[in-house]
């Protein structure tokens, strides 16, 4: 790997420290790209300005297969899983072979298709709101509403039965917390693939309306490969939404007059960039971005929650201003592998954060935010808990 930087310390999100570090911004305004050394020993460049990111994100000689020589993993038990491991996980697979799994999924999330889904989220909405509100006046919010409603969204659209969605839940949990032991997510990832597998071969026999049907009908996918793409869906349907929810829902608590602003989704997720580290890079060639030398093997990390505060492109983009024009943001990345759910991330959010507070329009946090559990141990930041309180009916 060339070094034309000092080196730095990965940033990780850590307790008690702002975020984004206050470091993303003297790297941005390095010449070039930032030198830096993973959890794991290996050394990688950091993307930390707009421009930079986008650029690695669409750049062909820069791959998002773990297979090259020089991938990144930020930590022992979360590294992005190869073919060989999880065959169908295609947000690792390159152009072409990763059109053949993205072409037969995405006429089920326009936004157009998503307009039609808007009724049967509503409706899971109300059913885990109707559940909350029997709690009579107070609850945990990420247990009682944000971890569920995704959870019985994505699971609906997979066609998975409604008895079985709770373990999905503490499986996808284990597979995205870095603490876990490879044991338990070797576990995790074998029981959801063999019940996947078998899905698919019910489906195949009695089809429905949902999406493994539809990639069976597609025809271009074999019953392993259909239950890996299945089970990427089913995790980052579950946990980045269930983690955005949670934090946008804390901060209209704090600035209620923002409730019921759509307006809210969209900043919400620049805010939080809760996916900061998950589009790990490696170049297959030669080449140079933002005037960085980059050897073919370079590993790259391009940091979306950087690139989301860039100066440049968002004004005093440490406030909270759902009032400003963020929807360029990268939250869901950009390029070929811009996450295929965005618009169904974005109706999820916006029916959940208006159906929450006009149902319990005097909600409030049960302790000060200082006390409030974040998650700092996984691949995606969010809560592991929320305690809140209202007055009942």
């Amino acid at each position: 790997m060339a070094i034309g930087s000092d080196l730095v310390a990965f940033p990780m999100r850590r307790p008690g420290e702002p975020f984004p570090p206050p470091s993303y911004e003297e790297y941005r305004n390095r010449q070039g790209m930032v030198f830096s050394m993973m959890p794991t020993g290996s050394k990688v460049w950091l993307a930390t300005r707009y421009e930079d990111v986008r650029a690695v994100l669409t750049d062909k000689r820069i791959s998002s297969n773990p297979a090259h020589e020089g991938f990144p993993s930020v930590g022992r038990t979360g590294g992005v899983p190869g073919q060989d491991q999880i065959p169908g996980w295609f947000v690792a697979l390159d152009p072409p072979e990763h059109d053949r799994y993205r072409k037969s999924l995405i006429p089920e999330f326009t936004v157009r298709r998503v307009r039609e889904l808007r009724p049967a989220i509503q409706e899971v909405v109300d059913g885990v709101l109707d559940d909350l509100a029997a709690k009579g006046g107070e609850a945990d919010l990420v247990r009682d509403f944000a971890a569920p409603v995704p959870s019985l969204v994505i699971a609906a659209l997979l066609g998975v039965p409604k008895v079985d969605r709770p373990i999905f839940e503490e499986h996808i949990r284990s597979l995205v917390t870095l603490s876990s032991t490879h044991e338990a997510r070797e576990t995790s990832t074998k029981f959801l693939l063999r019940y996947l597998n078998r899905l698919v071969k019910i489906k195949q026999h009695r089809p429905g309306d949902d999406l493994l049907s539809v990639m069976i009908a597609a025809g271009t996918l074999s019953v392993i490969e259909i239950s890996g793409a299945a089970m990427l869906l089913l995790i980052a349907g579950q946990e980045t939404t269930a983690n955005n929810l949670a934090l946008g829902a804390v901060t209209l608590l704090l600035n209620p007059e923002w409730a019921g602003d759509e307006r809210v989704v969209e900043e919400v997720l620049r805010y939080y960039s809760v996916a900061n580290l998950v589009a790990l890079r490696v170049a297959t060639q030669d080449l140079e971005i933002g005037g960085q030398e980059i050897r073919a093997g370079d590993g790259i990390v391009p940091l979306l929650a950087s690139a989301n505060f860039d100066e440049s492109k968002f004004s005093c983009p440490h406030q909270f201003d759902p009032g400003r024009s963020s929807r360029h943001h990268v939250a869901f990345g950009y390029g070929v592998h811009q996450c295929l759910g965005q618009n169904l991330v974005r109706a999820e959010l916006d029916i959940a954060y208006r159906s929450l507070f006009a149902r319990l329009p005097d909600l409030r946090l049960a302790v000060p935010v200082e006390e409030l559990p974040f998650r700092y141990d996984g691949m995606i930041f969010g809560l592991n808990g929320l305690p809140v309180r209202w007055t009942p009916c």
